[in-house]
């Protein structure tokens, strides 16, 4: 199937992917009145006595927002927030879908990170929670950290659902190799939001104590090589990995990297590895090449050159890794608990309950399937009980 000319097809014919339906009748007088005016004015002074009655009382207690600037979608890049509707759309589908959430895409045009933090506090009353998606580094970074005070979760799903799911993937894939998380020396290709994310959960800044998951190292790469202290040319953002990575302060480009590395995790761009480079890696190795449609490397290079499990982002092959196998239900659970923001402590329970959600892992398959309809619940019960 052509899958590019079928959706645009799909997306013609129906005109988006997304409609509104009442929950309640519209058909008498009195119908109109319970609805409306004049009846909708006592649950009206009901939440202006007590802000609080409106996770009760509308559906603010199970919605979220889908807030976009549009500056970093998918693989397409700043193609502005008309453009990035479609996606916004079908990320408010997988959350009804999945977890029975409804989540209405807002793409807006902001010209600075000032006006974008100001939109997301500003739509707050109407919404259970925000889910910040496709926003470019580094404004995902500034935005997300300023609206953690706003009284509902802001979560930035390109960095956080990456991670969980990832980790989850990784701590998979190291049962198969029979290696313990703590023996692993993990290259990540990528430095931006999904990267610099994955780095902070891989080495416990970004979990909570006696919930550690730690690798051994980290070794993060942008496209000019591996990010350390020798280089003139880091952002601010950049240079704060190091707080946390590369430990020996290690130079050189990626492939340097790879030598004897345990895992590799890629969320850059296709392409950009061969056989030849995964056995230069330590036996067993670990590929989680997640650029798409073309991964790092495809995986039956990867296998030639040594790979024992290999995950991508594509549908297609086995060990899909996939943001849908975690912010469904890590939504639901921090709805359900009314949870103020998303905590560390929540985040590392997706991840064990997704790693758990398979009982033996193989090669094969590392993570629940995707269209899974348990694993949203697995996940939000875990979120719940963290928040509790």
């Amino acid at each position: 199937m052509d899958y590019f000319a079928e959706s645009l097809s799909m997306h013609s014919l129906h005109h988006g992917k997304l409609e509104i339906s009442a929950k309640v009748p519209l058909k008498t007088i009195d119908d109109l009145s319970l609805a409306y005016t004049p009846g909708v004015a006592k649950p009206c002074e009901v939440i202006a006595a007590n802000p609080d009655a409106a996770f009760d009382l509308t559906m603010k207690g199970n919605s979220v927002a889908v807030l976009s600037d549009g500056s970093s979608v998918l693989g397409l890049g700043n193609i502005g927030p008309a453009a990035a509707l479609p996606v916004m759309e079908g990320k408010a589908i997988l959350f009804k879908q999945f977890a029975g959430i409804d989540a209405i895409p807002i793409c807006v045009k902001a010209d600075s990170d000032a006006e974008l933090v100001a939109i997301g506090k500003a739509i707050a009353p109407t919404f259970g929670g925000i889910n910040l998606e496709d926003i470019s580094a580094p404004r995902c970074f500034v935005v997300e950290e300023a609206l953690q005070h706003i009284g509902i979760p802001v979560f930035h799903d390109d960095q956080h659902g990456t991670a969980i799911v990832l980790l989850a993937a990784l701590m998979n894939g190291a049962k198969v190799v029979g290696k313990r998380p703590c023996e692993l020396r993990v290259v990540i290709n990528g430095a931006g939001a999904a990267g610099s994310a994955i780095a902070r959960i891989l080495t416990c800044r970004d979990q909570s104590p006696g919930q550690c998951v730690n690798v051994a190292d980290v070794l993060v790469c942008d496209s000019r090589g591996i990010i350390s202290s020798h280089r003139p040319d880091l952002n601010r953002y950049k240079k704060g990995l190091l707080e946390f990575s590369n430990r020996e302060n290690s130079d050189g480009l990626l492939r340097d990297a790879l030598r004897g590395a345990d895992a590799f995790i890629g969320v850059s761009k296709g392409g950009l590895l061969q056989a030849d480079d995964i056995r230069s890696m330590a036996d067993d190795a670990i590929i989680l090449a997640m650029a798409n449609p073309v991964p790092e490397i495809m995986p039956e290079d990867a296998i030639r050159g040594g790979a024992a499990v290999v995950g991508t982002g594509r549908s297609d092959f086995p060990n899909q890794v996939n943001n849908v196998l975690a912010f469904p239900g890590i939504f639901r659970g921090a709805l359900d608990a009314r949870a103020a923001r998303i905590t560390s402590g929540m985040k590392v329970a997706a991840v064990n309950a997704l790693s758990q959600a398979v009982d033996a892992p193989t090669a094969d398959r590392i993570l629940p399937d995707t269209l899974d309809p348990t694993v949203s619940e697995k996940v939000a019960t875990a979120v719940r009980a963290a928040v509790v």
